[in-house]
């Protein structure tokens, strides 16, 4: 066989085996199938699901934070209301108890105590004072006795007003009757006499 033969069948062979390469790639292009593209449409879908689905979780959580934080206020009301029965559950019995503590007081203020006659019952009266008004404090009962003091409206209440120069002006000149308080609240204020600066002499 001559050179030339081979040569020949040489690029027979090269242009055989391209052809085969051609109908190959043709073959696998017309097999493979095309990727689909997602509908417009279905992707617009999903996404308003996520959307309303974010939103609800957004809603729900705030009104979880909402539902917390009524029943800790919920909770906190009570604990006060709680704390004001256990102070103040005393108010109405402590109330009733005052004339009587009244009328004592009265009593020692109105008896002659150099009297030998008047004197067991005024020592009396003094010891069942004392240890009336020494139980009721234990419960968070205090006097308001204002004397000398300045007025305050918050507890004292003014029965009059006089001319004085023992104390300063609007300061109590006297207690007609005194005052109390339960843990801080005012059952009842003191009756005092307000003294007032002397009149001034414009004829002078």
């Amino acid at each position: 066989m001559s050179s030339k033969q081979n040569q020949v069948e040489t690029e027979q062979s090269a242009e055989h085996e391209q052809e085969q390469l051609a109908q190959a790639e043709a073959l696998q292009t017309d097999s493979a199938e095309p990727i689909p593209q997602p509908d417009a449409a279905y992707v617009a879908e999903l996404e308003q699901k996520l959307a309303d689905a974010e939103s609800n979780a957004k809603s729900e959580r705030e009104n979880a934070l909402r539902a917390l934080a009524e029943m800790e206020n919920i909770r906190r009301r009570a604990a006060l209301d709680v704390e004001k029965a256990q102070k103040f559950a005393l108010e109405k019995f402590v109330g009733e108890l005052l004339p009587v503590i009244d009328s004592l007081e009265r009593a020692l203020e109105h008896t002659d105590k150099e009297n030998d006659a008047f004197r067991a019952v005024c020592e009396g009266v003094e010891l069942t004072l004392k240890s009336l008004l020494s139980a009721v404090e234990k419960f968070g009962v205090t006097q308001i006795d204002p004397q000398g003091e300045p007025f305050d409206p918050n507890k004292h209440q003014a029965m009059s007003m006089v001319e004085s120069n023992e104390v300063a002006p609007n300061a109590v000149l006297a207690v007609m009757m005194k005052g109390y308080e339960l843990n801080g609240r005012v059952l009842r204020p003191a009756m005092v006499m307000v003294a007032k600066g002397p009149a001034i002499d414009t004829q002078a």
